[in-house]
Parts: structure tokens; sequence; C-alpha cells
């Protein structure tokens, strides 16, 4: 099982160097164990790396802390192959020839494996929720935004002036911002009632080539802040959650974490985040090598790894998914911060990954790899890099109409069509 707390742990010195050594899950807690998974996928088991068995991070000061966590864990369970089994019969009795609406069939037969029901409830109202941190490696040059424009973009976001707003209007989704580790100070005076929740942990993350991001009590926190808003978006009534970031530097964060839960070498993982230079790129990929070799993150043990390298967005973000998995209810992951985060999720709870849809694939390159090793496809390839949950939302009406046509199409019997073919 995937380790929550690290009793006794020491801090040692790095000294890591090299290519991670492949490590597997226990027998039977495989990512790739969801029902809604094909047989004729080919692909392999879910393989995590080691860069050495010390965790940076230690255990929770508040026994408190990490409780949530815990239950929600418990309550995650496998998707329901009887319904997936039933929601498939349904697709192949539809008044089309039997997968004709490709991949939607597809979503259609992971959303009722998810909610144990055919046909599935039908995933609105959505809420899109914007988790915003700042990142202490920007101190190391790798973006080209200085970092007071993740508060200010949070304010852009309350006052509904952003991307994020405007493609939630248009596909009536609710919109929260999340404060999990702003720097600056976030006020709500011009906030819509109920848009901002605040749950910052500290402000903003240290520099993780100097050291561990946050101590493992903060990612805790903040796993369980993410937990905690997609309960109450749940309690409220949205059926559908997206997850959306802010974070200047984050996606040098997301790359860290990608190589070490594929084992990928961060220089294929590692983009040009918001439109930085080659020349930038270039060093990117120094600063995630020098993240790796000090903090010698182990993905066995997924808290410990978010903590070293991740940031306060990732950590929340990861919470959200789980929280999600274990209401039953589809969540939509946006670009690469959002598919990092759900490594940490998987890693944590292989049937977490159930609960997930890929709403698009953006141009960093560590998002396709993170898809891979996730066994996700993605519903939209705009070429998008804007993060804030945007293809998350335009992938929304996607999978409703997923769950739509398999709830609304009539058969062939109850339409008196012929099913046979000549």
């Amino acid at each position: 099982m995937p380790v929550l707390y690290e009793r006794g742990a020491e801090s040692r010195e790095p000294g890591h160097s090299g290519r991670p050594a492949a490590r597997h899950f226990p027998p039977g807690r495989g990512l790739f164990t969801a029902a809604w998974r094909t047989a004729d996928s080919g692909r392999t088991p879910f393989v995590v790396p080691s860069y050495g068995s010390d965790s940076p991070s230690r255990p929770a000061a508040d026994p408190a802390v990490g409780a949530l966590l815990e239950r929600t864990l418990a309550a995650i369970a496998p998707a329901d192959s009887g319904a997936a089994a039933a929601a498939r019969d349904r697709q192949n009795n539809l008044t089309k020839p039997p997968g004709s609406l490709g991949l939607l069939e597809d979503i259609s037969v992971r959303l009722a494996a998810l909610s144990g029901t055919c046909p599935p409830p039908l995933p609105e109202p959505a809420a899109v929720a914007v988790f915003a941190a700042d990142h202490g490696v920007h101190a190391q040059g790798v973006s080209a935004w200085p970092q007071e424009v993740t508060a200010q973009m949070v304010a852009n976001f309350l006052a509904s002036g952003a991307a994020v707003n405007a493609l939630a209007a248009q596909a009536r989704a609710r919109v929260v911002v999340v404060d999990v580790g702003v720097a600056a100070p976030v006020p709500d005076a011009d906030a819509a009632p109920g848009r901002l929740k605040r749950h910052r942990v500290r402000n903003g993350t240290a520099d993780m080539t100097r050291g561990p991001a946050m101590s493992r009590e903060e990612a805790l926190r903040a796993v369980e802040a993410g937990i905690r808003v997609a309960g109450e978006l749940v309690d409220d009534g949205s059926r559908c959650l997206l997850t959306g970031d802010m974070g200047i530097a984050n996606t040098t964060a997301s790359a860290a974490l990608i190589a070490v839960f594929t084992g990928t070498d961060p220089n294929e993982v590692t983009g040009h985040g918001a439109g930085v230079d080659d020349a930038t790129r270039r060093h990117k990929v120094d600063v995630v090598r020098t993240a790796l070799d000090v903090n010698r993150p182990d993905p066995q043990d997924p808290v410990g790894v978010v903590a070293a390298i991740g940031g306060l967005e990732h950590a929340a973000i990861a919470g959200f998914v789980l929280g999600a998995a274990a209401r039953r209810v589809p969540v939509i992951l946006d670009g690469v911060i959002a598919s990092s985060a759900a490594l940490v999720a998987a890693a944590l709870s292989p049937e977490a990954v159930s609960a997930c849809v890929a709403g698009h694939r953006s141009v960093e390159p560590g998002h396709t790899v993170a898809l891979r090793q996730l066994g996700l496809r993605p519903l939209v390839d705009l070429e998008l890099r804007l993060g804030e949950g945007t293809g998350a939302l335009l992938a929304l009406p996607l999978v409703q109409a997923a769950a739509r046509t398999l709830r609304d199409m009539a058969t062939f019997d109850s339409a008196g069509v012929s099913d046979q073919q000549l």
C-alpha cells in the first residue's frame, strides 16, 4: 500500500544520481485494475520508478492531519463491472451501428461503472475548482512571468474576467477558486458569493532545489483541502467536478512529479510552460534534475513525493480527485498540472482513476506521458496550454453527451428498428 506516514523517518543528505529503477505496485493494486479497461488494450501494468527509499518528509506532527485522507481512501471502491457490462450491452442495442459513437461509448460505460448504475446519472450540474498556489522554485528563473501574477489572476477569476469564467458560462458550470497557497493576500471584496474558498496551507512552497517544497503535514493538509472542496461541491449538488489551477512556475513542479511517477527522463516531460524560450526550457530541465537529486523522492510514498517536489495546488488537486472518486462522481482533468496531480492520487488509490476523464491533451510533453501512464485518452486536442480548467470545460459537453446518448437513445426493440445487418 502507498505510504501515508513514515514513522521515525530521518532526514538524509542528498547523494542519489543515475536513472531510476522500476518498482511495481503490490499485486492486485495495479493502476489499471478498473473495470472499464478493455481487455485488448495491450497496456503494461502501472510501474513507478524508485529514486531511493529515503523520504524527504516527516510524519505529521498533528495526528488528526491525515485522518480524512485515510477515510477517503477507504471509501473508494473499484469500478462496478456489472454496471459496465450492462452499459456496454445497452450501447450495442441502441439504434446505431455498434461502436459508431466512438470514444463517447467508452466514456458512457465508464460513467456507469463509476456510479454503479446503468444508465448513469447525467454529469450535471458541473463545477470547476481552480486551485491556486505559488512556488518557491520560481526563484530559479523557470518562468517568464513574475510571481505576483498568481494573485492577480486569482482576482481576475473572482471578477469573472478570465478564460475559465467565459468557458464556464458557456458550459453552464459553476466556478470556485481555492486559495491553497498563494503568496500574496487574496481579497474577496469583488468575488461572487461563495466563489472564493480559503484553504491556505502556507504562503507558497519553498524552493525544491534546496530541499522539500513543504513539510509532510503541509502536504497532507493540502490533500485534505482538496477532499473537502470536492465534498462541499457534491453536497451542494454538483454531479461532475472539473479541475482548474493557477500558479506561476507550476509546470516545473508538474514535470518533476511526472518524471518520478513515470520513470521518464526530465528532458522528455519538461516543456515551455507559459511561453519560455528554448534556453529557459533547458534550464527548467536542469532545475528539475537538481530537485530530484536533492530530495530523492520515493514514488512508493506519494505524500512524500508531493511534499518534496510538488505544489500545494498539486496536492489539493490530488485530494480533489480522491474526494470525487469516494463520492462516485466523475472528475474531468484539465492539463499537465491536473494529470501530474492525478498521478499522486493514483499512487494513493489506483481505483481513483476510474473517476477520471482526460478533458484534453495540452502541448506540454509531460501531459502526454502522464495520460499514457494513467491509461486515459483525451477528448479534446486543441493545442491548449493555458490551464485554469479551460480544457476540462471544453470537454464537459462531450462527457454529458456520452451519458445522455446512453440514457435517451432508443433501442432497436423499443423503436421497432431491425438490428439485422445485410
